[in-house]
């Protein structure tokens, strides 16, 4: 997996022109895209979350399309609508901004849900359909969208269906100071991403895509992957657990993180690294523990106290049964 570290090292260093001193929200984002989910960056305004989708798309050399969501955005302002030719005599698609490779659904809680349901069949299949007529998206597509988290006013929370569809929930966070005085420095003359080059090709994104579903994970590793899953379905604090599609993600972006760190297997240290960014916002936290202003990174660490972490006879069967060397 030395090809897939190295793609990524480059590619993330590449944005890190851009976006200076959030490397692990980079390679989260880059995770997403190698396990062909879907990213959610909740943060507050001016830390970046526009330009992160920018660079990255820049970077592989991907179409890209921004929507911005408002509230009297229409269904057909994302997917396209057919209209009738008069020429032809016949109804034409005029697809929307959603048949691109990397979409950016900016603020996207401010649009009505039945805008933000016409993002549901392309996020989850890939395709879209019009009139009866269903269209397949390019590949690779990845949908990243933005809100606010402490704006209220004029927004529509999105319904745990359109949440559970994000792979990853990322925060970007406000930089250090020393990042915030490179940021002006580099900003003197122009914006960095203006000068940002492309470092490798779509293709090669496929290409990854495959390679990280090789990567061993071992038996012990999907009962702790399970097993942390199942323990939010039961946990006191929490109204609605993780779903099987929890479970899925957790076990797909275990393996893209052991790619990056140069793996061909996975290990429970893995599996806690990305625990709050999987299922954080897949879970319900019950009325009681809001009014206690429990939060749900509280809830997954009192989980992973919780469930038994795998052994040392876990890293014995990677030993015996590696995934293929690439």
């Amino acid at each position: 997996m030395k090809h897939v570290q190295e793609v990524v090292q480059k590619v993330a260093a590449n944005v890190e022109k851009v976006i200076i001193g959030k490397r692990e929200a980079v390679e989260l984002t880059l995770i997403a895209l190698l396990c062909r989910g879907h990213v959610l960056l909740e943060d507050v305004p001016g830390v970046g979350k526009t330009v992160l989708a920018k660079s990255i798309a820049r970077s592989i050399g991907c179409s890209f399309k921004r929507i911005q969501f408002t509230p009297d955005l229409l269904p057909t302002d994302v997917v396209g609508i057919s209209m009738f030719n008069q020429k032809s005599g016949e109804f034409e698609f005029r697809p929307g901004p959603i048949m691109a490779q990397i979409v950016l659904a900016d603020e996207i809680n401010r649009a009505t849900p039945k805008t933000q349901s016409a993002l549901l069949e392309s996020m989850e299949e890939g395709q879209i359909t019009v009139d009866g007529t269903t269209y397949q998206l390019p590949q690779p597509f990845v949908v990243l969208a933005t809100q606010n988290p402490i704006e209220y006013e004029g927004t529509f929370p999105l319904p745990e269906a359109q949440l559970d569809r994000f792979l990853l929930r990322i925060s970007l966070g406000y930089p250090s100071k020393q990042d915030e005085l490179a940021i002006l420095d580099r900003q003197r003359v122009q914006h960095p991403l203006n000068a940002l080059d492309q470092v490798i090709e779509a293709a090669q994104l496929l290409e990854l895509q495959q390679l990280i579903r090789d990567v061993y994970v071992d038996d012990l590793i999907k009962e702790y992957i399970v097993g942390i899953v199942t323990a939010t379905r039961y946990h006191e604090d929490i109204y609605l657990g993780a779903s099987p599609r929890g479970s899925l993600a957790l076990y797909r972006t275990t393996q893209a993180y052991a790619a990056i760190q140069g793996r061909d297997y996975a290990t429970p240290d893995d599996v806690k690294a990305l625990v709050l960014s999987v299922l954080g916002h897949r879970l319900i936290i019950s009325p009681a523990a809001r009014i206690r202003n429990v939060q749900a990174a509280e809830i997954l660490q009192s989980v992973l106290s919780q469930v038994p972490v795998p052994g040392a006879r876990a890293g014995r069967r990677f030993e015996r049964q590696p995934a293929s060397v690439h």
